[in-house]
């Protein structure tokens, strides 16, 4: 309740709800004097004392969870107002209900002040649900709305490029945010830093963002300011009112519409807003989210000389694999005369081979030579030479009948001429003279043709006879032999064929003489020795 100090009487001291002052001797107006501490513990004692016990109605706003004291620190708000409140580390562990940020609650307490700040708050001593905010009923029912387009499925967000090249930062340029993030790029792996300033709180902040964003997705990848790789959006913590900028449609749907990938950084671990599901990933913090754009350059470098130090090592033990496997494989293989060792052998026997396979062809040869040869009998060959000349007999009298035919049909050809030149003789006489002439040379033709006909069959027939005659046995009696036959005229080819008192018949070149054997025929007589010695050697040597 308000204090109005009455006017003291002059010269004395009154006291007043606590707080003492002077008489306007002490002082130069008549105004009451007093100390900052002795103002606010008396404020103090009046609020508490007025509003000892109350219940409050409101939504919870800035909850972050109890303090590493133990204490809760947080405010209840409505549409139009907003207190600070405070729950201490006893009346905490006795809530049969916890705070949540966003939910509207019943608070039973006592106002009191604290001087330190000027600033007045609810001591809660007990908490009741009342339902959910505003803010809270607003922001549920449009997560409900965009989650129903499917701009938080999660098959439609895009992977991180593992090792970008540039990095687009949307946030307010002036904060320690971007600080942050460029210290942990750094720090981790180094790389191009493009900065979008906007306003991360306040009226237009929502509209600065999403633009923002589209404006790094419209950039050229060649361009003199490239395309980033990544995005980041990022923003410190605060209250819900704080980051509603990043529960605005305008800049969900511009994450979710967003080509490049977008890493949502945005308050600490406890908030939630609705960029968060709307973008590829989500990130605790804005250094998590730095950490999850970038990785660590030393470990890849460590990683890279590790996987080099084992590509080395396997390379290596490869080698030394293949090379024992080549000694084993050649440990394995026969030597030079161990693979010519066979070869050889074979090529031994057939050179040992070669004089015998010689002689036994050698005899193949003769005994075909005497197979060929008894086939060659004169009774063949005079069997081939009848025929031979009954051939050319038949081929004789075909060609005089051929002839004779020729000459009857000249002749009726001739008749019938000389009946049509006598039937028209002034007419065709000419032509009469020709035809005769024509005639008369192929007469002559005939004639020389059939001649020279004649004589080359003659000619074969000659020749064929001085081959008869050539193989004929009486060229060889004209040598001085004699062929000796039988009584039955069989040739006797030896002695022994014939005995004593046997009829015999010795055919000479001139002649045939009668005679008989006598008693010792049949067995030959042995040549005298003077004439043995004077018979030359006939003996013809190996053509081999």
């Amino acid at each position: 309740m308000p204090v109005c100090p009455a006017v003291p009487s002059a010269g004395k001291r009154t006291t007043l709800a606590g707080m003492s002052f002077f008489s306007e001797n002490d002082s130069p107006s008549n105004l009451a004097e007093y100390s900052v501490s002795e103002l606010s513990g008396s404020i103090k004692r009046t609020v508490e004392q007025a509003f000892d016990q109350v219940r409050v109605r409101g939504e919870i706003s800035g909850y972050r969870g109890p303090h590493s004291s133990g204490h809760a620190y947080f405010s209840l708000k409505d549409d139009k107002a907003r207190i600070d409140a405070v729950i201490w580390k006893g009346s905490f562990s006795r809530l049969r209900f916890k705070p949540e940020e966003g939910m509207e609650v019943i608070a039973t307490g006592k106002i009191t002040t604290f001087p330190g700040s000027s600033k007045y708050q609810i001591v809660i001593e007990t908490l009741e649900p009342a339902g959910a905010g505003a803010l809270m009923a607003l922001l549920e029912e449009r997560r409900r709305k965009l989650a129903a387009e499917g701009l938080f499925d999660t098959d439609r967000k895009k992977p991180l490029p593992f090792l970008p090249k540039v990095i687009g930062v949307v946030t307010s340029p002036t904060g320690a945010v971007i600080r942050d993030i460029l210290h942990r790029i750094a720090d981790r792996f180094p790389v191009h830093v493009v900065v979008w300033p906007v306003k991360v709180q306040g009226e237009g902040s929502g509209q600065e963002v999403a633009a923002a964003i589209e404006g790094f997705n419209t950039l050229d990848p060649l361009g003199p300011i490239r395309r980033p790789d990544v995005l980041i959006v990022a923003r410190g913590g605060g209250s819900l009112e704080d980051l509603w900028s990043f529960n605005d449609e305008i800049v969900v749907r511009a994450a979710a519409a967003s080509r490049i990938p977008l890493i949502s950084a945005v308050g600490h671990e406890t908030d939630w807003t609705l960029i968060d599901h709307a973008a590829d990933r989500r990130a605790p913090t804005p250094t998590g989210a730095a950490e999850m754009a970038v990785p660590v350059k030393a470990d890849l470098d460590a990683e890279i000389a590790s996987l080099a130090a084992r590509l080395r090592g396997a390379t290596a033990r490869q080698m030394d694999n293949r090379r024992q496997g080549v000694r084993a494989l050649a440990r394995a293989l026969p030597s030079l005369d161990q693979l010519l060792a066979l070869p050889r052998r074979r090529f031994d026997e057939a050179s040992a081979g070669l004089g015998r396979g010689l002689q036994m062809n050698t005899v193949n040869k003769r005994r075909a030579f005497e197979r060929t040869a008894a086939h060659l009998r004169s009774d063949m060959l005079l069997t081939r030479i009848g025929e031979r000349r009954q051939r050319v007999a038949d081929r004789l009298l075909r060609a005089e009948r051929i002839v004779e035919r020729r000459l009857d049909q000249l002749r009726a050809r001739l008749s019938a001429f000389d009946v049509s030149l006598r039937a028209t003789p002034a007419r065709i006489t000419a032509q009469t003279e020709r035809a005769r002439d024509r005639l008369n040379g192929l007469a002559l033709r005939a004639e020389s043709a059939l001649s020279g006909d004649l004589s080359r069959r003659r000619a074969l027939l000659l020749a064929q006879d001085r081959m008869l005659q050539s193989l004929s046995y009486r060229n060889v009696l004209k040598r001085g032999y004699a062929l000796v036959r039988d009584e039955d005229g069989v040739p006797v080819k030896g002695a022994a064929e014939l005995g004593p008192g046997r009829a015999i018949a010795i055919e000479f070149a001139d002649g045939t003489v009668d005679a008989v054997t006598g008693s010792g025929g049949g067995t030959p007589r042995k040549k005298p020795a003077k004439a043995e010695a004077e018979k030359p050697a006939t003996r013809q040597g190996s053509l081999f």
